[in-house]
């Protein structure tokens, strides 16, 4: 039988980096199509069954959402909960009316209770209130776990989900006030560097940091995450979340992350910290143990070279990308 893999979201970040690999793999039994935002409004029930008829999906990836960075988050929560929930609801509805065999919807770590002990694991995402900065985003996210639950619980249906940690990767959105912390830097950076004074020499150019710089991230390349959705999509065979992260040990500070950044562009000015901006979360740390249970060889790339890649792409294809 023939799989047809519905990726809603297929445009974003994530969508692009699956259709990458799935383009390298060249499936013979699947059969994978990825629509965006031009193809259908899915808060809208009528546009999204009209998707649905199109596609018979017999699998779905469920990447849509609204989404923004910390700025964007704070300012716009009740947005952020009611779009998100009407569309997870309007997907996982159609899923099943359709009788759809798999969902993988993505929730993430930013999710999870703000106050909780770390690492944070797959049980503990209902433990408490999340940070009030995206309560939002965060609610309407949480509740795919609990419809995925009700759906099987009710009618049997495989809808599960996966808990990435902070995605990066060609394809991002580097829209200033919007975008998550690594575009955003990448997108600040190359203006300094080409747009900014042209004139001034590079050795005279600040690049400057929103924060300390001390905040710890786990940051996972998009074409890693994209091999994993893809493992669960044929492999795991649960309705409980999965983590998706690099291990532990690979967690990065937002310092090290500039300094990474300045590496791959070859910045040669310096590294300033804006203080008056605000931090966000300490840590985030997610733990990856189910995941090393059950796929212990899998290689993550290097973070060094991940990023080098990103802003290669970003270089090479600054014209069209998102900002």
């Amino acid at each position: 039988m023939t799989k047809n893999v519905l990726v809603t979201g297929g445009t974003g970040l994530v969508g692009k980096a699956i259709e990458t690999v799935i383009k390298d793999e060249k499936p013979t039994d699947e059969k994978w199509v990825f629509v965006g935002s031009k193809d259908a409004d899915l808060t809208d029930i009528q546009s999204t069954r009209a998707m649905f008829e199109k596609h018979q999906p017999t699998h779905v990836i469920h990447l849509a959402a609204m989404v923004g960075g910390l700025f964007h988050n704070m300012n716009n929560n009740l947005d952020f909960l009611r779009k998100n929930i009407q569309i997870n609801d309007n997907v996982l509805l159609l899923s099943h009316e359709f009788k759809v065999h798999k969902v993988v919807s993505c929730l993430s770590t930013c999710i999870f209770p703000d106050k909780t002990s770390y690492p944070i694991d797959e049980t503990m995402i209902h433990n408490g209130p999340p940070h009030d900065s995206n309560f939002g985003y965060s609610y309407a996210k949480r509740l795919i776990d609990i419809t995925n639950r009700a759906y099987n619980q009710q009618h049997g249906d495989m809808f599960t989900s996966v808990v990435p940690c902070n995605v990066f990767g060609p394809y991002d959105n580097y829209t200033p006030g919007v975008s998550h912390v690594i575009p955003g830097m990448i997108h600040r950076l190359h203006e300094i560097m080409y747009l900014k004074d042209p004139e001034k020499p590079q050795e005279e150019k600040v690049f400057t940091v929103f924060g300390t710089g001390k905040p710890l991230r786990q940051f996972i390349y998009s074409i890693d995450l994209a091999k994993l959705f893809i493992w669960v999509l044929r492999s795991y065979e649960s309705v409980d979340p999965i983590v998706l992260s690099v291990d532990e040990e690979a967690e990065v500070s937002i310092a090290q992350l500039a300094e990474s950044l300045v590496k791959a562009f070859d910045f040669k000015g310096k590294i300033e910290f804006d203080t008056s901006k605000a931090d966000g979360q300490y840590k985030k740390t997610a733990s990856n143990a189910k995941l090393r249970k059950l796929l212990p060889d899998f290689k993550f790339t290097d973070f060094d070279r991940a990023i080098k890649e990103s802003v290669q792409w970003y270089v090479e294809n600054y014209d069209h990308a998102r900002k």
